[in-house]
């Protein structure tokens, strides 16, 4: 019995291994970004940024009112990570109760922010607009929760989707002994990557991204380590230690990606909190579904055969199916340095 459950294991390890790979190379696109603000009199500036899909920009495209000329702006241009255009455009009696829409945005799989001030002096008005829905009414009294209500579902999918970050923390939840070690490890984890991404998105500290990105997945082959050695280990011992440092970088991360997606200058301490209260939710809601699966994953295997040689195989095959991803990651993002 236990060879077959050895076996299970192994299988287990690899379909997970070709799915956290294959999702890395088929990761959700960036959010675009749009954005239009006063320029003076009623001329408008309009910033433009769209996804890069394969060396073209997303077949996607901003629709102003009627009123807006011109509608459209310079050809984009490449940045090396998408695609940029800016123009400036008169729009007579303003913006106020006006649609602006993404055309083709229905047939995509990735978000498009837009951010808006209709009028001088006015707050920002910010939407998250989706496949669902593709256009937005611009109001002549915008709400105080408009950003937090854009930003916190960016976090929220940004830490879903980022699988190198969730990897990590399941690697964490195989490593802790306890509840309680688990529960300080996260809080850990979570203190230090907020004080680096608040540092980062105000450009207290700035770090260029492809390292941070290449370390961080060195973080996740020593804890695949770690797994191996068990729970007598330096990690296992002290995870939240071990947690708090490695925090710091991957705030690094999730600072990266926020940086990308654009933070609105006059709204950015509530774009920065209600991003990451987004991560924060998203990565409780993986570790209470994983918690789950695990319980009632070793509740089975207690009662289908109660084998003390189960501990040795599933930590041998969970350390070198994850340090095998991770290491796959770190030499996929050194060569793109």
């Amino acid at each position: 019995m236990t060879r077959v459950w050895t076996y299970i294991y192994g299988a287990m390890a690899a379909i997970l291994s070709i799915v956290v790979a294959c999702g890395v190379q088929a990761h959700e696109l960036d959010p675009g970004y749009v954005d239009i603000r006063p320029f003076g009199g009623q001329q408008y500036s309009v910033s433009v940024r769209v996804p890069d899909v394969q060396g073209a920009p997303m077949d996607v495209s901003l629709r102003l009112p009627e009123r807006c000329d011109p509608g459209l702006g310079p050809k984009l241009r490449s940045d090396g990570q998408a695609w940029q255009s800016g123009w400036i455009t008169t729009c007579e009696g303003g913006l106020a109760g006006h649609v602006i829409a993404i055309d083709g945005l229905d047939a995509q799989r990735t978000d498009v922010l837009l951010r808006v001030v209709a009028t001088p002096g006015d707050g920002a008005q910010t939407a998250r607009l989706t496949s669902h829905t593709t256009q937005f009414v611009v109001s002549a009294d915008p709400g105080a929760l408009a950003v937090f209500g854009s930003y916190f579902p960016l976090g929220f999918e940004h830490i879903l989707e980022g699988y190198d970050h969730l990897l990590f923390v399941f690697a964490l939840m195989l490593l802790v002994g306890t509840m309680w070690q688990l529960v300080g490890a996260v809080t850990a984890f979570t203190v230090a990557h907020s004080i680096t991404l608040g540092l980062s998105a105000l450009d207290v500290i700035r770090v260029p991204g492809p390292p941070v990105e290449a370390v961080i997945a060195l973080s996740i082959v020593f804890l695949a380590l770690e797994i191996l050695r068990g729970q007598n280990s330096a990690a296992g011992r002290n995870p939240w230690r071990v947690c708090f440092l490695f925090g710091l970088l991957h705030g690094l991360g999730f600072a990266g990606a926020l940086r990308e997606i654009g933070l609105p200058q006059q709204d950015i301490l509530a774009a920065l909190v209600a991003f990451n209260l987004g991560v924060e939710a998203g990565q409780l809601v993986f570790v209470a579904v994983m918690a789950g699966l695990l319980f009632a994953g070793r509740w089975t295997i207690a009662q289908m055969r109660r084998d003390r040689a189960m501990t040795p195989v599933l930590r041998t095959v969970s350390g070198y199916g994850i340090g095998a991803v991770a290491t796959f990651w770190f030499a996929e993002r050194l060569a793109g340095f």
